[in-house]
């Protein structure tokens, strides 16, 4: 690789994160924490069974379980040759360089990484207003206590804020224990569910794979899709953990077959406690209480309450797992200098290995959103934690996409020891990924929430087309002005050296040429 000269670095400043602090568990929750089970189910699924209409849900989940194995299977190999926070950002870079030369790999790459900038911090603001707006509900209707949404999220976003500059296995053990109770909860009320059918009938139809082909599924399809949108935590930790390769493979495992059990089992447990031929009217006359009001009803309030406190709770552990995301993006394109030179410290860690001056960044612009949006007094629940919500899922399911097209590509020219694990399941999982993007951009307004005569939610899927020209003309700056910075975009921990980034062929390595393809 040529490079035009040295890119300076502050002496003495660590740009390396802590290695070998996540083990194989503390992966798995920040995967699944992210994903946020008791979120989705309570909230996300059931409210999916009233907009959509459709009672398939429960099938959907485990299609979308199949579609996502599929993704995984060429990505985690990837992601076990390439350690980079910045993730998809990284791979998008390497596999389309692979396919079109280090230009378009570095150019296209950026453009991903402004695409995931505005995804994440899409997610994580998103989800701090629904936990500030949700609280100041709960607390209100059960205890009578008024306290502003804003007040709320900015002290979520204080906490937050204080473990994202800590060891990022402390983080690791607070989601343990967040998921741990919350999908406790959730088998709790399942159980309940299942043992209480409606006419007494345990019925399976709802997991029947001809729901698939019904009309609408679309919709379906893009819900289910959007709440296993935190997989990507598995490579953005990959320079934190301990036996990368066994770690990263076994957690993104782990992570599909917990995540997809309970998303399937708990839909298809609604399903049987109103019979499959009521769950939509049920669903429609109160989707934000048909589940925790199941728990409500045979255990009564104080289960209840906790469970309703454990909802908010997880919103606060998918809000904290998406911050520790974002700042490890900042991070990784402030430590290869592919930032404006203002941004330079957030490439820098601190005596504990956390990206401190990245999530500092990220913790200001989830509080300045929050103030602005309180000042104007715009509804924090529709316009930012459901726009947003969606908004973000978009965006990280446009990246999977990308990155499928992205690891084949890298495979083909580097070789590969499968066909099918390294160039069938990336390209075909990489086709069905662009159509899910297109099913979701289609159905945006109907799963945002808004009013039909509302015209705001149909705009927002065009910021990503934004993000993409910016990048590409960022990119394309970079590499007349700044050639060096150009040349070690997406090198990860290697940036700070001027050199190609060491990558792990798979062995026995077969090329394309070898096998006529």
């Amino acid at each position: 690789m040529a490079h035009s000269g040295h890119i300076p670095h502050p002496g003495g400043v660590r740009q390396a994160l802590a290695a070998n602090r996540l083990g194989l568990w503390s992966l798995v929750f920040l995967i699944i924490s992210a994903a946020a089970p008791l979120t989705v189910v309570a909230g996300g699924a059931t409210a999916g069974f009233a907009v959509t209409g459709l009672v398939g849900l429960p099938v959907t989940y485990l299609a979308s379980v199949v579609l996502l194995a599929l993704f995984a299977v060429g990505w985690v190999d990837m992601a076990t040759r390439i350690p980079n926070a910045g993730a998809f950002y990284a791979y998008i870079r390497h596999g389309y360089a692979a396919g079109g030369g280090e230009t378009l790999g570095r150019v296209v790459g950026l453009a991903a990484a402004g695409v995931a900038l505005l995804a994440y911090n899409a997610l994580q603001i998103g989800l701090i207003a629904g936990l500030g707006a949700v609280t100041s509900s709960w607390l209100q209707t059960r205890f009578g206590i008024e306290v502003a949404w804003w007040l709320l999220a900015l002290l979520g976003i204080s906490v937050i804020g204080a473990m994202g500059v800590a060891r990022i296995d402390f983080s690791g053990r607070v989601l343990a224990v967040l998921l741990t109770a919350e999908t406790t909860v959730v088998v709790i009320i399942d159980a309940l569910a299942v043992t209480h059918p409606a006419d007494g009938t345990v019925s399976l139809t709802t997991l029947n794979p001809s729901h698939l082909v019904a009309t609408g599924i679309g919709a379906a399809l893009a819900i289910c899709i959007t709440g296993f949108v935190g997989c990507e935590a598995a490579a953005v930790f990959a320079e934190e953990v301990r036996d990368r390769e066994r770690t990263v493979r076994h957690a993104v495992t782990l992570a599909l077959l917990i995540t997809g059990i309970v998303y399937a089992g708990s839909t298809w447990a609604l399903t049987v406690y109103t019979g499959p031929d009521n769950i939509i009217d049920a669903a429609a006359a109160d989707p934000a209480g048909l589940f925790i009001g199941i728990g409500a009803v045979y255990l009564g309030t104080l289960f209840a309450d906790l469970a309703n406190l454990l909802f908010i709770t997880s919103l606060f552990a998918a809000a904290l797992a998406y911050h520790n995301t974002v700042a490890r993006y900042l991070f990784s394109l402030g430590r290869e200098r592919a930032l404006p030179l203002v941004a330079v410290g957030l490439g820098r860690t601190n005596r504990s290995g956390a990206p401190r001056n990245a999530s500092l960044t990220q913790t200001a612009l989830a509080v300045s959103t929050v103030v602005v949006w309180s000042l104007l007094g715009w509804d924090p629940l529709l316009q930012l934690f459901f726009a947003g919500t969606v908004l973000g899922g978009t965006g990280v399911v446009l990246l999977m996409a990308s990155t499928s097209f992205a690891v084949g590509l890298w495979f083909w020219r580097h070789g590969y020891s499968s066909r099918w694990r390294h160039l069938v399941a990336p390209f075909t999982a990489g086709a069905a990924l662009a159509v899910v993007s297109a099913l979701i951009v289609d159905n945006f307004e109907l799963l945002v929430g808004a009013p039909p005569e509302a015209q705001w939610p149909a705009l927002l899927p065009g910021a990503y087309g934004m993000c993409v020209i910016g990048g590409v003309l960022w990119g394309l700056w970079l590499r007349h002005r700044r050639p060096d910075a150009f040349d070690v975009i997406g090198l990860g921990p290697v940036a700070t050296r001027l050199g190609p980034m060491p990558v792990q062929a798979p062995t026995p390595a077969v090329t394309s040429r070898e096998v006529g393809l």
